[in-house]
């Protein structure tokens, strides 16, 4: 398995011939969903601002996914890559993946931090939602990719946790209005997941190990973990979903979120000179 996209191949033709789109598609979670549709036979309209990861991904998959530069926090730029649904008979699909994380007190938090936060992470899906239900057909799947943050709060991390909150109630809105076009509109929750996103967790000692031990199932995830879950959301079999949030986090939800304060001055301490 590939551990950056976490890749499990299916094949199943489950998706044959529907068309999705999946923005933060260049790499980690986004890059494994977008493999994961292809595997299940459909068209993947991929967004990302990684201009050489889209190429990447389209020479891997050709013809099978359509690639273009999208910043998620621009609305011109998502209805753009919205529009390119509209001359292949409208999107099945959406998947609103694009997003980050940043570490600051609150006391402490940059006003501008703050706002990048919640424009990338909460008002992107509001975007993607937005233009993606414009051009949708009926019938189809929207998901929205949150986080365990979204109901686990982690000191530092105001920024992120509310906006991954804010994901989960826009989802439950979103999936009241679209609902008389039989448009499900799910909320997909990981934990921890093993991406160059967060490879900053495993460079410091001791995060990852409270991670896990902060699980019920005694791992952290890999993107492919999750695409499973989006395939599921995205596919036949959850025709009668909508409103759900699912949380794909080993089990931590039930637990505690690791102490990042402490283990951020215990990393200050150590590099101390």
């Amino acid at each position: 398995m590939d551990p950056e996209h976490g890749r499990a191949p299916t094949a199943s033709g489950s998706l044959h011939g529907r068309l999705a789109l999946v923005t933060g598609a260049a790499a980690g979670i986004g890059r494994a969903i977008t493999d994961r549709f292809v595997d299940d036979g459909a068209v993947v309209i991929a967004g990302d601002l990684d201009a050489a990861g889209l190429d990447a991904l389209q020479a891997e998959h050709g013809d099978r996914v359509i690639v273009q530069v999208c910043d998620v926090t621009e609305e011109s730029s998502v209805a753009a890559l919205a529009d390119l649904a509209t001359d292949r008979g409208g999107l099945d699909i959406a998947v609103a993946n694009a997003g980050k994380g940043a570490y600051s007190p609150i006391v402490d938090h940059p006003l501008e931090s703050w706002q990048e936060i919640i424009d990338l992470c909460l008002t992107g899906v509001f975007l993607t939602v937005k233009h993606a239900g414009r051009v949708m057909n009926d019938g189809g799947s929207i998901v929205n990719i949150a986080s365990l943050n979204a109901i686990q709060p982690a000191e530092g991390m105001a920024a992120y946790c509310t906006a991954k909150a804010g994901v989960a109630m826009l989802t439950r809105v979103a999936a009241m209005e679209l609902g008389h076009r039989r448009i499900r509109v799910n909320t997909v929750a990981p934990g921890l997941v093993q991406t160059n996103a967060t490879s900053a967790f495993f460079m410091i000692p001791g995060v990852v190990e409270e991670f896990v031990e902060n699980t019920t199932v005694g791992r952290f995830a890999q993107p492919a973990d999750i695409a499973s879950m989006v395939a599921f959301l995205a596919g036949p079999g959850s025709d009668f979903v909508s409103a759900g949030f699912f949380s794909v986090d080993g089990g931590a939800s039930t637990k505690r979120y690791p102490d990042l304060p402490g283990a951020f001055s215990r990393l200050g301490d150590a590099t101390a000179p």
